[in-house]
């Protein structure tokens, strides 16, 4: 994958099991989501951090993503870096450049450069209707950022309007404008369904900018196997 970047990287095993590859110069750092890594070279050192202060890393844990970062540093030499996001998917990378700002699903994120801010942005009952959690990711600064998905990315580039099921969003520019509607009408049945299934449920864009959709949902996996789940007897 070449895509313009301050960080080299690359993308292995993708878009099933795909494993992020970040080669860092010397003493070069990047900020990885907790649980992220995977291997590396002995010479990158490890810690965590709450980035932002508490309040923002509390933000970040109410959407789906862990109270700390972890920091990585390849101390006075070139090192790499294996990252394993936590669900089978794949992984994308977009480039920040103090002009453009993206929004990601929640747990979507993987790693960003030392200049990206990761924090949370309310989503209110846009977020509740979409049957995932209140809030989405917004990353804004200068620098690279990876995130991830279940089953493959693909990129669309929006010029007007387009339609994605809510639960095959990965991640947005926030030139593009949405609303959150319910396929087919509002009705109760509808509604209970789109809730508490996550079903039913449409983003609908408008504007101009890119945006990523996964090829696979989670919910339809869970609803496939609901009925085999263990059920305790009477």
């Amino acid at each position: 994958m070449l895509n313009k970047s301050e960080i080299n990287y690359r993308v292995e095993h993708n878009p099933a099991y795909a494993f992020l590859i970040l080669s860092l110069r010397a003493n070069q750092m990047v900020m990885v989501e907790s649980g992220a890594m995977a291997a590396m070279d002995s010479c990158i050192k490890m810690k965590s951090k709450m980035k932002g202060g508490l309040g923002k890393s509390i933000g970040r844990m109410l959407g789906g993503e862990s109270l700390f970062l972890s920091e990585f540093t390849a101390q006075n030499q070139a090192g790499e870096l294996y990252l394993s996001p936590g669900e089978p998917g794949d992984v994308a990378h977009y480039l920040l450049t103090g002009n453009n700002n993206l929004m990601i699903q929640s747990s979507g994120f993987v790693a960003c450069g030392s200049n990206v801010e990761i924090d949370t942005q309310f989503q209110g009952f846009k977020g509740f209707f979409s049957g995932e959690s209140l809030f989405l990711l917004r990353a804004t600064g200068q620098g690279d950022v990876w995130f991830s998905s279940y089953g493959a990315i693909l990129e669309v580039d929006v010029r007007g309007n387009y339609v994605v099921d809510t639960g095959y969003i990965v991640a947005f520019e926030d030139t593009l404008n949405y609303q959150v509607e319910i396929m087919g009408g509002l009705s109760f049945k509808n509604l209970r369904t789109g809730i508490l299934g996550g079903e039913g449920l449409v983003c609908r864009f408008s504007g101009n900018g890119k945006l990523w959709i996964q090829s696979r949902s989670l919910y339809p996996l869970m609803n496939f196997l609901n009925p085999f789940r263990p059920v305790k007897s009477d």
